[in-house]
């Protein structure tokens, strides 16, 4: 069984947080969280964001059931300048205990309430800078932390409560700041030269007996790695870098959606370090999530003081499903992680992937194909 550690040292990487000039009207800090039980009958997704330059905050709530509901509440109002006291209207997050325990609460809104604790299984692990440019613009600059942890508590649906029992409940958290779109489109000006011809990222934290993985890469359409970030941290607080993990991502025929993954590592000795993930239900955050190319709700967008709404979609529906392979998706994920001398270890936790545009590695040679 996962249990927390006693003790959360923070693994730094050498290089200085890099704080962007907030004057970006781009510039946010958002924390995101997600929650399941192992089974892929159910997966929430939820998150909170300031966006100080576009005087908005705002807050989300998804629930996919089954892989084929998807149910979204948003909600929005003008910022403030309490830190401390992260909440939008009836969304709020508490800090119970410092990168170990927080307390997530949504009442009652439009028959969705939430009222759910975040236990830390091990230290939170940061991320390197990642920094994304469209021709000489910086378009992201950022860095988060990240934390694999279990849930107690309870979701409530129309009615119907949910029991989240710590013993199964699993997920991540991360808090990421800095600058990336966000809010209302900018005016076009020139194009981009050259054109943005899409990106490849994977973000996979996973959660062991006896430590935790956080795998974050990201790849230009060429293949060329502009971030290259995957970290164990063990239960007594030894932080190994897992190399240069090369990953194979099976997409499902005659889509960009992946079942799983093969990626392979190396431990500090250079031994191979394998894992097999494979995703048990999917969830596509820009359908209702807030995430690059939703059409129905965009980050940092003034939707009015106290602005709530409920939206509800069929994932088999073919207005909705044809948007689903052209994002990012989350995924219920569970890893099968084997090691040189032939142990293996089960983890879950969240397993993130999406292909926009071209990647020539992946076979994908513009933003319309798909895998064979």
């Amino acid at each position: 069984m996962l249990s927390p550690a006693d003790e959360f040292p923070i693994h730094q990487t050498p290089q200085p947080i890099s704080w962007p000039g907030t004057s970006d009207r781009n510039f946010y800090d958002r924390s995101y969280f997600n929650a399941h039980d192992r089974t892929g009958e159910i997966f929430l997704i939820t998150g909170i964001g300031y966006y100080p330059n576009l005087g908005v905050k705002d807050a989300f709530v998804l629930i996919n059931r089954g892989g084929t509901t998807h149910t979204a509440v948003h909600l929005s109002d003008a910022i403030d300048a309490d830190r401390l006291n992260q909440r939008v209207g009836a969304y709020a997050v508490d800090v119970v205990e410092p990168l170990r325990r927080l307390h997530l609460t949504l009442d009652d809104t439009h028959g969705i309430a939430v009222d759910l604790t975040f236990t830390g299984l091990f230290g939170a692990h940061r991320e390197l800078p990642h920094i994304m440019r469209t021709g000489t613009r910086v378009t992201l600059e950022a860095q988060r932390f990240a934390q694999v942890g279990s849930w107690s508590g309870s979701i409530t649906v129309d009615g119907t409560e949910i029991a989240v029992d710590p013993e199964v409940w699993i997920g991540s958290r991360d808090r990421s700041w800095g600058i990336r779109p966000v809010g209302e489109p900018e005016p076009a000006g020139r194009p981009a030269d050259p054109p943005f011809e899409g990106m490849w990222w994977n973000y996979i934290p996973m959660a062991f007996d006896d430590f935790q993985l956080v795998l974050i890469v990201q790849e230009e359409p060429d293949g060329y790695r502009i971030l290259n970030d995957c970290t164990r941290i063990w239960r007594d607080g030894r932080v190994e870098q897992l190399g240069w993990p090369r990953i194979v991502v099976h997409y499902r025929s005659g889509t960009r959606i992946p079942d799983g993954a093969t990626i392979t590592a190396t431990d500090a000795s250079g031994a191979p370090v394998t894992l097999e993930v494979s995703s048990l239900l999917a969830a596509p955050i820009h359908v209702g999530g807030g995430y690059g190319g939703d059409s129905d709700w965009t980050h940092g967008v003034w939707r009015g003081a106290g602005f709530t709404e409920r939206r509800t979609y069929d994932l088999a529906d073919s207005a909705v499903a044809g948007r689903i392979p052209f994002g990012v998706i989350d995924h219920v994920g569970r890893a099968v992680c084997t090691e040189a001398d032939g142990t293996q270890r089960q983890g879950w936790g969240l397993f993130e992937h999406g292909a926009l545009g071209r990647h020539d590695p992946s076979g994908l040679a513009d933003w319309l194909s798909v895998a064979p």
